[in-house]
C-alpha cells in the first residue's frame, strides 16, 4: 500500500509539468508497466483529479483544471524558488501581504530542513532596503481588473492622475502591463486621442462595467520599449543630454534602459538622454560611466562637473614639501 501511494505521488508530480506524457513515459519514469500506469490514473481521477487522456500514437496524458485546487508537488529547486518569492514579491502589491506570509508559513513547515537552510540563509544574509511607504504602490485587485481587460480585448474606463495631479476621464483599448522596479505600467491605445499612451497603474482607478471588446490592433513595438520611451525619465527631476564620446554599442553594455535612452551620432559617439532625482547624484552617474563626456546643459550641473574635476584634480596634487 505504501509503494502503491508513493508512486501515486510521483505520477502526480510528473503530471503536474506543463506537457503531456504518453503512457510509455511514465512507465518508463515510475518503473511500471503501461497497465499500472492507466490503473494509477484512474486511482487519481476517483480522489478527484482532473487528469486528461487522448487516445492514438500522439496522445497522452496530462493533468487538467478542476473545480478545486489540489495539492501542488514541488521539486527542492522549484519550492526554494516559491519561498523566495513570497517573501519578496509583494512590496509593491496592497492586498495580497497577509495571503503571501500565510501561503508562505505552510510552505516553510513543511521544507526539509536542508531547503529551510537555503531559504533562511537568503533572509538572514541579504539585506532588503526597507520599504518606502511613500512609495507607489498598486492594488492587487486593480491589477486582475487590468489583466482581464488586456486578455479579453475590453475597452477600459478609468479615472487617471497625471504627473502634475490634473485629473481625466480615459477610455483606452489595455494590451499590456508592464512591471518597472516599483511602478507598474498599462500600454494602451487611447481612443479619444487616437495615439498609444503608457499609463501609471497607481494613478489609474478602473471604472465598471467595461467597456465592448474591441479588435486587437499591432503593437508598434515591444511593451516593455514603450514603457522605456515613455517613462524613463517621467519621474526625473533632473534631465540632460550629454554627448558620450564612445560608440552606442559601448554605451549600451554599461548601463541599462532604466538609466536613460541612446541615440547614435556616428561611430564613435552618441547622445545620452538621462536624468536623475539631483544635480550631484546625475554628476556622480556620468562619472561612474567610464567614459569620457561632454555636457552642455543644464547650467548648473556644466557647473558642478567643472567643480568636481577641479576637486578631483587637487586631490590627486602632490602634497607640499617641507623646507
Amino acid at each position: 500500500m505504501l509503494e502503491t501511494s508513493a508512486r501515486l505521488l510521483r505520477l502526480l508530480s510528473l503530471l503536474q509539468t506543463p506537457r503531456e506524457w504518453t503512457g510509455t513515459e511514465l512507465a518508463e519514469r515510475l518503473s511500471v508497466s503501461t497497465r499500472t500506469v492507466r490503473n494509477d490514473v484512474e486511482r487519481l481521477r476517483n480522489l478527484g483529479y482532473p487528469v486528461h487522456g487522448s487516445r492514438g500514437p500522439m496522445g497522452g496524458y496530462r493533468l487538467g483544471a478542476g473545480a478545486a485546487l489540489p495539492p501542488l508537488l514541488l521539486d527542492d529547486e522549484e519550492a526554494v524558488a516559491v519561498a523566495i518569492g513570497l517573501r519578496t514579491a509583494a512590496g509593491t502589491i496592497t492586498g495580497v501581504e497577509e495571503t503571501s506570509l500565510r501561503a508562505l508559513a505552510k510552505l516553510e513547515q513543511v521544507l526539509p530542513a536542508r531547503l529551510r537552510r537555503r531559504v533562511n540563509a537568503l533572509q538572514q544574509y541579504a539585506v532588503a532596503v526597507p520599504r518606502d511607504d511613500l512609495g507607489p504602490r498598486v492594488d492587487a485587485d486593480t491589477l486582475s481588473a487590468l489583466a482581464a481587460a488586456c486578455r479579453d480585448h475590453e475597452r477600459l474606463r478609468c479615472d487617471y492622475r497625471s504627473h502634475d495631479g490634473s485629473q481625466s476621464r480615459r477610455e483606452v483599448e489595455p494590451y499590456r502591463l508592464v512591471n518597472w522596479g516599483r511602478r507598474w505600467y498599462l500600454v494602451a491605445f487611447d481612443v479619444e486621442r487616437s495615439d498609444w499612451r503608457t499609463f501609471r497603474v497607481d494613478r489609474l482607478h478602473p471604472r465598471t462595467p467595461t467597456g465592448p471588446r474591441f479588435t486587437p490592433r499591432d503593437l508598434p513595438e515591444e511593451a516593455v520599449d514603450q514603457v522605456r520611451r515613455g517613462v524613463s525619465s517621467a519621474g526625473w527631476r533632473y534631465r540632460a543630454q550629454v554627448v558620450v564620446h564612445a560608440p552606442a554599442e559601448q554605451l549600451a553594455d554599461r548601463i541599462n534602459t532604466a538609466i536613460g535612452t541612446i541615440t547614435l551620432i556616428d561611430d564613435t559617439s552618441c547622445l545620452l538622454n538621462t536624468g536623475a532625482d539631483s544635480i550631484e547624484a546625475l554628476a556622480v552617474h556620468l562619472g561612474l560611466l567610464g567614459l569620457d563626456f561632454t555636457v552642455t546643459e543644464p547650467a548648473e550641473l556644466v557647473e558642478l562637473v567643472r567643480a568636481l574635476a577641479e576637486r578631483y584634480h587637487r586631490a590627486t596634487e602632490p602634497p607640499p614639501q617641507d623646507t
